[in-house]
């Protein structure tokens, strides 16, 4: 059977729903490394609602937490908590298991945007082939951006930026290569405002090991 974990948009009576949930059916919510996260806390609502119009089988699981700095709540937020919900279909598993498996979905999704930002929103070729080879491109230009996010850009806001801010700060800034003393080296404009982090991403990957 196939499963599934969409998002699902809560009714405008979320905040009626959610009174009569019992308060020992509210399990801790976990963070991303599988632990209790405190503030956050998962219930289910399937029982409580009319789903004769929705697949056999589907639950509505909500999530209700306290807001983070500059959260921004919707009017039918109960209580100053922020509640979001899936719908699934997953017989098995702990309430807050199956919701971490959903928000752990959002990386797909971030991966997926990156893809069409950087090149997979159209296939520009004709030839089946030849768009193969685009795509496989594409895969390629998105292992180098993770990879140097997560090994050179560690501590800095540009861990998360999207590729077309990345492009606009980092890729596009103009360098020389010079070949001296038998060394390559890239000259960068000090002025640029965003050098500094460039050189610092250079320098990373220039110290890891040759995978040959």
């Amino acid at each position: 059977m196939l499963a599934y974990s969409v998002g699902f948009t809560l009714p405008e009576s979320t905040a009626e729903l959610i009174a009569k949930v019992p308060a020992g059916a509210w399990t801790p919510a976990y963070d991303g490394d599988g632990q209790p996260r405190d503030g956050a806390w998962v219930a289910e609502l399937t029982g409580l609602m009319d789903l004769s119009g929705w697949p056999e089988g589907m639950r509505v699981i909500v999530r209700k937490e306290r807001p983070h700095p500059d959260a921004q709540l919707r009017i039918v937020d109960p209580d100053g908590n922020r509640c979001t919900a899936f719908a699934t279909n997953t017989r098995r598993g702990q309430l807050a298991d199956l919701e971490l498996r959903h928000r752990r979905r959002a990386r797909c999704e971030d991966r997926i945007r990156a893809a069409k930002d950087t090149g997979l929103t159209n296939l520009p070729l004709h030839d089946f082939t030849q768009n193969r080879v685009w795509c496989a491109v594409v895969a390629l230009a998105l292992d180098l951006i993770a990879w140097t996010q997560m090994l050179a850009l560690a501590g800095h806001t540009a861990r998360r930026w999207e590729p077309k801010r990345l492009r606009h700060r980092l890729f596009t800034i103009a360098g020389r290569v010079a070949h001296h003393a038998r060394k390559t080296v890239v000259h960068l404009p000090a002025h640029h405002p965003w050098a500094a982090l460039a050189v610092q991403a250079l320098t990373v990957l220039r110290a890891l090991p040759d995978p040959g």
